[in-house]
Parts: C-alpha cells; structure tokens; sequence
C-alpha cells in the first residue's frame, strides 16, 4: 500500500447503527464515554488525540447500538463544545446535531473548591460560562473560575 493511500486509511471502523460525537476536546472521550455509559449491547469506540484540521487535536467516540439523547447532547457541550453528534443507521448519517454550549450548566461537574457549599450540602452545582474558547465556567455559589483541564463530572 501506498503512502498515499494510507493516510486516506480510515482509523476507525464504521458504524452500522449509533451515535458518533466527533470534535471533543482532547482528552474528553473517556470523561464522555463515563457521562453516557459503555453500550449494553455493541461496542464503545475511543479515538483520542487525532490529527484534526479543524482543532488540531480531537478526541472521537462512536458508540454501537446508542442514540444519546438530547440531554447527553447538552451535557456532551462541557466537554466538547465544537463537538457534532451524528446518529447512524444503515451506514449513513441520518442527523447530524451541533453541539451547543449552554450559558448555564447544572447538575453535570462538580466544583473542585472544597469549601463550596456544594461539596458540603445537597446543593445542584450550578456555573456560568464565562469563555467559551477555551472554556472558562464560575460557580454560582464560592465564584471560583474553572478552566475545562479542572472540570470534574459528577
């Protein structure tokens, strides 16, 4: 095989029937895989720190026999936020859906300050997004600032 041809080899078999979120920030698939959970029934398919044009490095992940739901899909916005979900049937992108970073996020990471109240209380974590490239998140209740390398889902 050629040089040529190998690098247009694709690393990473296709999906018959799932999900696949592409552009996650590097390092994240794992941390992505535990939000969602390993499939019950078919495959989990990590690719971590791939040459990507568009970010330079990405993680992907493909999951076998899983449609993420549009709540995932929000919780998937922290750890990717240029991130695009596609749901596979039959070999074929059926949708294709634009990972949003919401101006709030509750209830996906926990505040690394161990004294916030959250941390101590039965308290909803609750952060603001104050950058979004890169992502910089402060808590509601202790005002910490947060960069993504910090963030620790719950």
């Amino acid at each position: 095989m050629s040089t040529a041809n190998r690098k247009r080899q694709k690393r990473v078999a296709a999906l018959e029937r799932g999900t696949v979120i592409d552009h996650l920030n590097p390092g994240m698939a794992l941390k992505a895989l535990e939000l969602i959970g390993v499939p019950r029934e078919g495959a989990a398919l990590l690719g971590i720190n791939l040459t990507s044009g568009k970010m330079g490095r990405k993680d992907i992940l493909k999951l076998e026999n899983v449609e993420i739901s549009k709540e995932q899909i929000q919780k998937i916005a922290v750890l990717g936020p240029r991130a695009t979900v596609c749901y596979i049937r039959d070999y074929e992108v059926v949708e294709k859906v634009q990972v949003s970073l919401p101006e709030r996020i509750d209830s996906v990471l926990r505040c690394p300050n161990p004294s916030c109240i959250t941390n101590h209380d039965d308290i909803v974590t609750c952060f603001d997004v104050e950058e979004r490239s890169p992502t910089i998140i402060r808590c509601h209740y202790c005002e910490r600032r947060i960069a993504e390398d910090e963030f620790v889902l719950l």
